[in-house]
């Protein structure tokens, strides 16, 4: 009887060869593979070795510390990265600043996608998604520093339509987690808050010829596991680790085991506490109002989380169904570092599956965030100075989404606000402008989103703007606010101040619930 072999994380480690190609499953601080990443590191810092690692992953698993790919984070250990997003990964952003590696950013869900092509052995990976933004080969071809030169993206013509093909190298080997495994290396994910790439990323390695091991909590007996729980079958599997130590294995790098985020236990969410009434709630508040029956829902990290925060104190959750790109439908997603989880989800998918729908237009609207805009709608979230936090699923969720919505304040660095009598009066603004003539890295095309008719504005504590043919107009201020000297001002280009310029909501600058049900 075919039979995996149980070995422990030093073992594992050792099966790295040099110049390897290493790909991680996980998301942010969801579903580490923490014993098998840290025994990595421990291995290169005692044998100087293995060296010249080029690691891919959709979303950098780490803490915004030490832990997940910051354990990589060695020169001569990693000498080129393909990911979706570095900003849970703080060390691998600062290799990739430093230009002391190689690096490509790409969209998350394009990300998932090679894997899944990478193990059906398709050409690449041909898809829409990056077309005008930095990933486009016209533009900087995902490009991450100036000494990376290589061209992994290319733009093909098929039927007369424009695309993209992402080349994805042969993957020597594959560091996963799930939670159970049978002695025979059937894999269960009943604790983990995403089902992440893993099966997919299984299949690839499998498929290249290449190694596959998997950490879990428990290695039971054969029998005992749920065949319709099995996520990855023992045929992709080579080696089971059991994790040594019960922190590496949580699941949430930093917290217990919540059964609310796998749908084992449903939490009463009714007691959750709302948000203060600050910047941060009357730019989720004005986000909420856009929100529609019936619409299914991207939530984004950062300031849309507080969308869903909103959307629970005013009792409308019910209503639509919020969704988060690492395979969570329904239920509440959670921000902070619980992001990319959800409580009471009504389902669970692992992530290609996810994009798949997203890329396919299945989402009516999108929440994201909001950190460089210009006079052409674009947006940056990917590039600021030196710093690469990378794109994320950005670009996925926003070009393909039926109306996108982008959240965040107006500055940044010591904006400080108050509200009183239902107005909005600016303390000290932020000493960063936002508001930019032209952004640094364009990871939202304004002019593809006009030429494609999709919806886009963009909301902020003091105003809200929208994207039209000609431009971008101001439509709503803040009851409070002076039109020149908050905003105008506070502006690198004048958008077009609609005729009609109203107010907005009075109820968003009310310390009450606004009665959205």
């Amino acid at each position: 009887m075919f039979m995996v072999k149980i070995i422990n994380s030093k073992e594992a480690a050792d099966l790295v060869k040099d110049n390897n190609v290493l790909a991680t499953s996980g998301f942010a601080l969801l579903g580490v593979p923490e014993s098998l990443i840290k025994r990595l590191e421990e291995r290169f810092l005692e044998e100087n070795s293995p060296k010249n690692l080029t690691l891919m992953f959709a979303a950098a698993s780490g803490d915004r510390g030490s832990k997940g790919l910051n354990h990589l984070a060695h020169e001569g250990l990693t000498g080129r990265v393909i990911g979706g997003h570095f900003g849970l990964a703080p060390k691998i952003g600062a290799l990739i600043r430093d230009n002391k590696t190689y690096a490509y950013n790409l969209p998350q869900g394009v990300m998932c996608h090679m894997f899944r092509d990478k193990a059906s052995n398709r050409t690449g990976t041909i898809t829409k998604v990056g077309l005008n933004t930095f990933v486009d080969p016209r533009v900087e071809g995902g490009k991450a520093n100036s000494i990376t030169k290589d061209d992994i993206v290319q733009v093909i013509d098929i039927l007369g339509e424009e695309n993209l093909i992402y080349k994805c190298p042969k993957i020597d080997i594959a560091f996963i987690r799930g939670t159970y495994a049978d002695e025979k290396g059937n894999i269960t994910m009943d604790h983990e808050a995403t089902y992440s790439e893993a099966a997919c990323i299984a299949q690839a390695v499998k498929n290249c010829g290449g190694t596959v091991v998997v950490q879990v909590e428990k290695i039971v007996k054969f029998g005992t596991l749920d065949p319709r729980a099995v996520k990855i079958p023992r045929i992709y599997v080579d080696y089971i680790v059991e994790a040594e130590d019960k922190e590496d294995q949580a699941q949430i790098l930093g917290y217990n085991y919540d059964p609310s985020l796998t749908g084992e236990a449903n939490m009463v969410v009714d007691g959750l506490a709302p948000l203060k009434l600050d910047e941060r709630k009357i730019i989720g508040r004005r986000a909420a109002m856009e929100l529609v029956k019936g619409q299914v829902v991207n939530i984004g990290i950062g300031m849309p989380e507080a969308i869903s925060n909103v959307a629970n104190e005013e009792g409308i959750c019910d209503y639509f169904t919020l969704t988060v790109e690492p395979g969570a439908i329904g239920g509440i997603p959670q921000g902070g570092n619980k992001f990319g989880a959800s409580i009471n989800p009504e389902c669970m998918y692992d992530q290609p599956t996810q994009f798949d729908f997203y890329d396919g237009g299945g989402l009516d609207i999108a929440f994201l965030g909001l950190a460089e805009v210009d006079k052409q709608g674009n947006i940056n979230v990917s590039k600021f100075g030196p710093k690469v936090p990378g794109c994320g699923g950005f670009i996925n969720i926003t070009q393909s989404s039926k109306k996108v919505v982008f959240c965040g304040t107006f500055t940044a660095k010591g904006l400080d606000i108050k509200i009183e009598d239902g107005k909005l009066k600016i303390i000290n603004d932020g000493s960063n402008k936002k508001f930019v003539d032209s952004v640094q890295q364009i990871t939202f095309s304004g002019n593809r989103a006009t030429k494609l008719k999709q919806p886009v504005m963009y909301i902020t504590e003091r105003a809200v703007f929208e994207l039209k043919e000609d431009g971008l107009h101001l439509t709503e201020i803040a009851p409070g606010v002076n039109l020149e000297k908050d905003i105008l001002a506070a502006m690198d280009f004048a958008p077009i101040v609609d005729k009609d310029l109203k107010l907005m909501d009075a109820r968003i600058f009310e310390d009450k619930v606004m009665g959205l049900n």
